[in-house]
């Protein structure tokens, strides 16, 4: 089982001084491929890097006693941090010579690696561009099936393509904490499907008042700090 550091009171996502802020900090890595003249869709990007966060917090090379664990658990127990920068042609090749995992959606390549600290990026992913990651949908997402876990964004906000990524990452993050034991095995098991969709205003609403994982940004980019950006809604935790 992973290490979940999550007390009361500490959260990783608040904004303020916490004690997590005594910790050494670390950041996790995520890397979209977006090649010249066929960008990934938005909707799939986001799908694919937040399946990427749960599939390396999933990995037994990061629990226990495997090879990635103790930078997984150093993240962990620190503010949760993850970047998103983008890649291409060799760029893109050079990157997944890292050690991580690459996760590949209908449109989307995203390759997430295993926590760096946040001074000590590895130079083939520290010159990699992290701003100005615009994507789009070419038409409308269909409905989220409601039988499948669906991290839900504030539909009052505005994100990058690569903000959004990492808050979708962070919502599917916190509803692998939330989940029992047996609900991680089965999400696990079947690959982590999950959606990713903006809530109406009204439904947004509801949401934040269910009780359901909530990621509150801490600021360091693009939005205030305290900001609700995701809701993670699994159906084991309805």
């Amino acid at each position: 089982m992973n290490h979940v550091p999550t007390p009361p009171g500490d959260s990783p996502f608040r904004p303020g001084r916490t004690p997590r802020d005594e910790a050494p900090q670390y950041v996790l890595p995520l890397v979209v491929r977006i090649e010249r003249g066929a960008p990934p869709a938005r909707t799939d990007a986001l799908e694919t890097a937040a399946r990427a966060v749960v599939l390396l917090l999933g990995d037994e090379r990061a629990t226990g006693d495997g090879e990635w664990a103790r930078a997984v658990r150093d993240w962990e127990d620190a503010r949760i941090r993850k970047v998103v920068r983008r890649a291409r042609g060799a760029e893109w090749r050079r990157a997944g010579a890292l050690p991580g995992i690459t996760v590949t959606g209908r449109s989307a390549e995203v390759r997430v690696f295993v926590p760096v600290p946040l001074d000590g990026w590895p130079k083939d992913l520290a010159k990699l561009q992290v701003s100005g990651t615009e994507l789009d949908d070419p038409e409308p997402p269909a409905g989220a099936d409601p039988a499948q876990p669906v991290l839900w964004l504030n539909p009052d906000l505005e994100m990058s393509a690569g903000k959004a990524m990492a808050q979708a990452g962070h919502g599917a993050q916190l509803a692998w904490w939330a989940l029992p034991d047996e609900a991680r095995a089965a999400w696990r098991d079947a690959g982590f499907p999950l959606a990713v969709r903006t809530a109406g205003p009204a439904h947004w609403r509801r949401l934040t008042g269910a009780g359901l994982p909530l990621v509150r940004d801490a600021g360091f980019t693009e939005i205030a700090p305290g900001s609700c950006t995701v809701v993670a809604d699994h159906p084991a935790l309805r």
